[in-house]
């Protein structure tokens, strides 16, 4: 009944999309909480608000000690609090995404105070109307949504190396449906530069990364998740896409967005290979919506054109140029 109620639900772009889906997809599944994570360590970006505070939120309530990152040290500090409220531990920290040394420095920090980490949830995000760039000289979309991620979690990488089940969630969006990966037009322009298209660009590449991030890592049990959240009511899609903010009860609250992914880093998706679970074939990749693992292309002129694993490839070399991050840091990558 479960799947029968969601495959009609996939059929169509709002009813998937919508809190109508979401809430009918929870009653149908028979949804319960994600797994506890009591005593395990995440790092949560863009948590001073939207999906990442909640994502944030509901992992402290699993248990889980969270440093909640973002760029707003009041906001940042809020979230900590309301964590910490709830007797879990919590730590904020002042992080821009977008500006390598403000990673390099957060990364320093929290090395100092914990020799392993069990998950990292990037969920920092925005969408621009107007062309920008980082102070590292990049185009701003891209820095937030792929080479910040890329720095941050590579510099993060041994500590998830000796976690027993690490996981990486990348909060990416379902416009990502509209492009197809093209290395060459994924940093755009002034000249160019179409906020939609950009992010939407940006969002593509962050699937192909976080399949990129569990092939390589395979031999460390690294699980890496893209999901996206459906259609959410955030100040960041006021800000960028103002028209959908006339959707009103179409879109859900931000819980209802952070739930799959809240389910992945909790480890929902690795328990199906031992519960049987609905048949994915890998319960450590992929591209999810509504707790189920959904195609990448809907679009045939969004298929690559070369293999998905000769993508991974270019974006990941691309990604350690551009970052300057190398093979020195003493691990295989």
């Amino acid at each position: 009944m479960a799947r029968a109620v969601d495959g009609l639900l996939e059929a169509t772009v709002v009813g998937s999309f919508s809190r109508a889906g979401y809430l009918v997809r929870r009653a149908a599944g028979g949804w319960g909480d994600p797994p506890r994570v009591d005593g395990k360590v995440f790092v949560v970006t863009g948590a001073s608000s939207g999906i990442g505070r909640a994502i944030a939120v509901a992992l402290g309530r699993l248990g889980a000690e969270v440093w909640a990152l973002g760029r707003d040290a009041a906001r940042t500090g809020a979230v900590a609090d309301a964590i910490g409220g709830g007797g879990a531990r919590a730590r904020a920290s002042v992080l821009d995404v977008t500006d390598g040394s403000s990673v390099d420095t957060f990364v320093e920090r929290f090395a100092s105070a914990h020799d392993e980490l069990d998950g990292v949830v990037h969920a920092a995000g925005a969408l621009l109307r107007d062309h920008a760039v980082s102070r590292d000289g990049i185009e701003m979309t891209v820095a937030t949504h792929v080479l910040g991620p890329f720095r941050l979690t590579w510099q993060l990488a041994p500590l998830l190396h000796r976690a027993a089940t690490p996981t990486i969630v990348t909060v990416s969006s379902g416009g990502m449906y509209t492009e197809r990966f093209d290395l060459a037009r994924l940093e755009v322009s002034s000249e160019h530069y179409d906020g939609v298209r950009a992010y939407a660009r940006a969002k593509r590449a962050q699937v192909v990364l976080a399949g990129e991030w569990a092939r390589r890592w395979t031999p460390w049990n690294v699980a890496s998740y893209a999901m996206h959240p459906g259609w959410v009511a955030t100040p960041g899609l006021s800000a960028g896409l103002p028209s959908f903010a006339h959707l009103g009860p179409l879109l859900r609250r931000p819980e209802e967005g952070a739930d799959t992914a809240v389910w992945l880093a909790a480890g929902g998706a690795r328990a199906l290979a031992v519960s049987g679970g609905d048949g994915t074939p890998s319960v450590k990749a992929g591209f999810w919506h509504d707790r189920r693992r959904r195609g990448e292309h809907y679009l045939p002129w969004t298929r690559p054109r070369d293999g998905s694993e000769e993508q991974g490839h270019l974006l990941w070399d691309w990604c350690t140029v551009r970052t300057g991050m190398g093979l020195d840091m003493g691990w295989d990558a």
